[in-house]
């Protein structure tokens, strides 16, 4: 890989305020060629920390709010939203939000709060990032029918018949680290056109006995780029421009 300078990488999913090495994570993702990173959050407390972190590097650090599926209590269900409700419009997206059906929140809770999560990003106008596991089709059913214009499935690994049907509605994916021994992820990354693929590292999910950190979006890329059989400069390029497309950065 040529110098680290030459590329300029949007890491579109990090929960930096799972983090406690934060300012020295920023500037090696700096130094790794990161321009800008999407630091989601998961339920009340990790809103609040995300979008302090976020004001503290305005113009690098985008916050994104959301509510977890595997977060869910239903006595928290309210605060919750009316947090994210009155703080969205700040935020660049709504997420991570979605369904989980490995997790212990019963279905119908996860259901309903991703109806009405899905109804604040059409309100505000707000692209979102899903999480899902053995739950792509009904997720995907529920965002068409609320008429979601940008979505983007994050660390896709599902089926490729539904992954057709998210990159036919014009959705994004987005490819992690796991693209190094997931072969479900690898596929659906081979399948995706690339000019519908996002990075992400999912910080600070462990990949391998690795801790990842933003800088490892350029492990992301190396992959992609390995899989499609692309240069990696090609990959950087169009995958940053896609994600200034998909949440309209400058």
């Amino acid at each position: 890989m040529n110098k680290k300078e030459d590329l300029a990488l949007i890491d579109v999913h990090a929960h930096l305020d799972e983090i406690a090495d934060l300012e020295p994570s920023l500037e090696a993702a700096r130094e790794a060629g990161v321009m800008a990173i999407v630091a989601v959050g998961s339920g009340l407390e990790s809103n609040r920390r995300t979008l302090e972190i976020a004001s503290a590097h305005l113009g690098y650090v985008f916050p994104a709010i959301g509510y977890h599926p595997w977060e869910i209590k239903e006595e928290e269900v309210e605060s919750n939203l009316l947090f994210i409700h009155e703080y969205l419009a700040k935020c660049l997206a709504l997420g991570e939000i979605g369904l989980d059906y490995k997790a212990k929140v019963k279905k119908e809770w996860q259901h309903r709060v991703f109806s009405e999560l899905l109804d604040l990003a059409k309100k505000f106008d707000k692209p979102v990032i899903i999480h899902c596991r053995y739950s792509h089709e009904r997720a995907l059913r529920m965002i068409l029918e609320k008429e979601i214009s940008r979505a983007v499935f994050h660390w896709y690994s599902g089926s490729l018949e539904v992954l057709e049907k998210i990159i036919s509605a014009g959705y994004f994916i987005s490819a992690t680290p796991a693209l190094l021994y997931s072969l479900h992820h690898q596929e659906a990354i081979k399948r995706a056109p690339l000019e519908k693929i996002l990075l992400e590292t999912d910080t600070p999910v462990v990949y391998q006995g690795m801790e990842s950190r933003p800088e490892h979006v350029r492990i992301t890329l190396e992959q992609v780029a390995r899989l499609k059989e692309l240069e990696i400069s090609v990959v950087a390029s169009q995958t940053t421009a896609n994600a200034r497309h998909f949440f309209q950065l400058p």
